[in-house]
């Protein structure tokens, strides 16, 4: 550095210390405490799956105590792992079969809408504003007719209606902020429908996608009802298996704690590796 640089840098204008404002620490404070709040309870039943029974039962409850993974000995013990199989593969082939029937039909009531879109749509929505209890007696003797108790594909079915109008809706409002010139000017150089989907489209709202697969898993991930009803012990999912902890004799805390944290791995991890696109799809269309 010259003289005459060190000289402009001295004499160049310093930015004002930024003023201290209490609002705003009141703000950020308030914020910390309402993030800790939601987030306690998921703390909590992680320590809970590190105390013996004991422990857990303890009033008032015991902050310091000795880890033991007792608990997720017996989880595993209980035959852990082919629950978690199931409601692993029947969520993943249901996201992609709500993936493959959403994004054509978005695109289709969203860019080349026809004369009855608007009734299209509310009848999508109009599947989720039926009661899951006022289903299940048809559903099971259909699934009784049709030997298919107690088979992962039944859920799978299941799992993908239920999901595709959120994602019909969610991906019409992904494909809805992607500006007409592009698709324009694909035209213009002679690009077919299938290539401007799949080649254009598809990568503009790819942080869609990924918020809309995100939403699907953790729907199919935390079903219980259809599986609890549906199922038995071939293609029984995590939740069921939850359920086993609660006996007459009482709950088993820390083993339902156990088994809880690693029931929540699988969708946590999905949402760790996806965090960028997910960000970047639900702020999709928030700044015009």
């Amino acid at each position: 550095m010259t003289v005459q640089t060190a000289r402009h840098a001295a004499l160049a204008p310093r930015p004002a210390p930024r003023k201290w404002r209490p609002g705003s620490s009141a703000l950020t404070a308030i914020t910390w405490i309402i993030g800790v709040g939601f987030f306690f309870p998921v703390l909590w039943m992680v320590l809970t799956g590190f105390k013996s029974e004991g422990d857990a039962y303890t009033n008032p409850p015991r902050l310091f105590f000795l880890p033991t993974l007792e608990q997720y000995e017996s989880v595993f013990a209980r035959g852990f792992v082919p629950y978690l199989l199931n409601s692993a593969y029947a969520t993943i082939v249901s996201t992609l079969l709500v993936l493959v029937l959403a994004v054509p039909t978005a695109y289709a009531v969203s860019i080349r809408p026809v004369k009855k879109t608007q009734d299209v749509l509310f009848f999508f929505i109009s599947t989720k504003m039926l009661p899951v209890a006022a289903v299940i007696v048809p559903l099971y003797v259909v699934a009784k007719q049709l030997a298919m108790l107690d088979n992962i594909w039944t859920l799978i079915i299941l799992y993908t209606a239920m999901n595709l109008p959120i994602a019909v809706w969610m991906m019409r409002s992904f494909f809805l902020e992607v500006p007409k010139a592009i698709i324009e000017a694909a035209q213009v150089d002679g690009a077919g429908l299938p290539r401007i989907l799949t080649q254009i489209m598809l990568p503009v709202v790819a942080p869609g996608m990924a918020a809309t697969a995100l939403i699907c898993v953790i729907f199919a991930w935390n079903e219980f009802f259809f599986a609890v009803n549906l199922t038995a012990a071939r293609a029984a999912t995590v939740p069921v298996f939850l359920v086993g902890f609660i006996t007459s004799e009482g709950l088993f805390w820390a083993q339902l704690s156990a088994a809880a944290t690693l029931s929540s791995l699988p969708v946590i991890i999905c949402g760790w590796i996806a965090q960028k696109q997910l960000v970047r799809g639900l702020s999709m269309g928030a700044v015009k």
